[in-house]
């Protein structure tokens, strides 16, 4: 990374905590995703091949194209790539609902890019990163390694996925009780983890925020506009398509902000790009769902 880009202070006793309360988050979500979310992708492919395109290729290729042509830097660079690599956020179910979208697919589909988060995340960030090639030598200086953040990334989100299933597999009761404290929990401390590491650098994060926050804007609305045609040219029903364009658009971006602390140094513009991500998809989720809400939903194609 360029001398100049600043790092945001973050010890590694915090990091560890970090990736404690990381795990955690996990065991949560995983509490509400069940068997059927998976068996439910052999009956709608068609759907599910657009939503992971969408995810894995629409919105990394929407972000490449826009660290390309414009002049972003290489931190706000990687930042957007890592965002876009990271699997949907939980609330694009509720936007979905809202939108009068698959409810059925946003949740297969986020369960799955939670699922395999540990694997596509590390491999989608490696891959779009390598074709910026100023992007892939930052990465190189920074000493991480594909096999490193996937292992662990598999101790992370892996483990605590598949111990949460089992639990809510074999205590269905015990499970459906306690996944709600628990994810409003998991949701308390991670904004706690925030907003301390902002009001410890609020300087910095000043500094840099003019340069931020329009790049996310952008290449938020391009992937969410991109993923509604997308789908709607390969002829899925309307329900689908809103549903796409929101799965595509809504990404887990406290988990890339904790593999930013975690593996990046903290690096400001990427924890940036994170954190006005995970703002602004809020914003523009739920103002494409108002908007779609309103909008006449045609009969389901035969």
């Amino acid at each position: 990374m360029h001398p100049e880009t600043p790092s945001i202070n973050f010890s590694e006793g915090s990091i560890t905590l970090m990736n404690i309360c990381l795990a955690f988050i996990m065991l949560s979500t995983a509490l509400e995703i069940k068997r059927e979310h998976f068996t439910q992708l052999l009956s709608q492919r068609k759907a599910v091949i657009t939503g992971l395109l969408g995810q894995y290729v629409l919105l990394p290729l929407v972000t490449v194209i826009v660290v390309t042509l414009l002049p972003v830097s290489h931190g706000v660079g990687l930042g957007l790539i890592m965002v876009s690599s990271c699997p949907g956020g939980s609330v694009s179910n509720f936007f979905s609902l809202h939108a009068r979208g698959n409810v059925a697919l946003a949740v297969a589909l986020t369960g799955f890019s939670s699922m395999f988060a540990f694997v596509m995340t590390p491999l989608n960030f490696f891959f779009w990163s390598s074709l910026v090639p100023s992007l892939h030598s930052d990465v190189k200086e920074l000493h991480v390694d594909f096999w490193s953040l996937t292992s662990k990334m598999l101790l992370v989100l892996l483990l605590p996925l598949v111990t949460s299933m089992f639990v809510a597999e074999k205590w269905p009761a015990i499970a459906k009780r306690v996944a709600k404290p628990a994810r409003i929990i998991s949701i308390i401390i991670l904004t706690m983890f925030v907003v301390m590491a902002f009001l410890n650098n609020k300087s910095i994060l000043i500094d840099t925020f003019h340069r931020i926050f329009w790049i996310v804007l952008l290449t938020n609305g391009c992937g969410l506009v991109c993923a509604y045609f997308f789908s709607k040219v390969l002829k899925n029903d309307e329900a689908v398509n809103r549903t796409v364009a929101i799965e595509t658009s809504v990404h887990n971006s406290g988990l890339g902000l904790i593999l930013i602390f975690s593996f990046f140094g903290g690096n400001v513009e990427m924890a940036l790009v994170a954190a006005w991500w995970g703002i602004w998809h809020l914003v523009s989720g739920f103002g494409f769902a108002s908007f779609m809400r309103n909008r006449p939903l045609p009969a389901p194609t035969t």
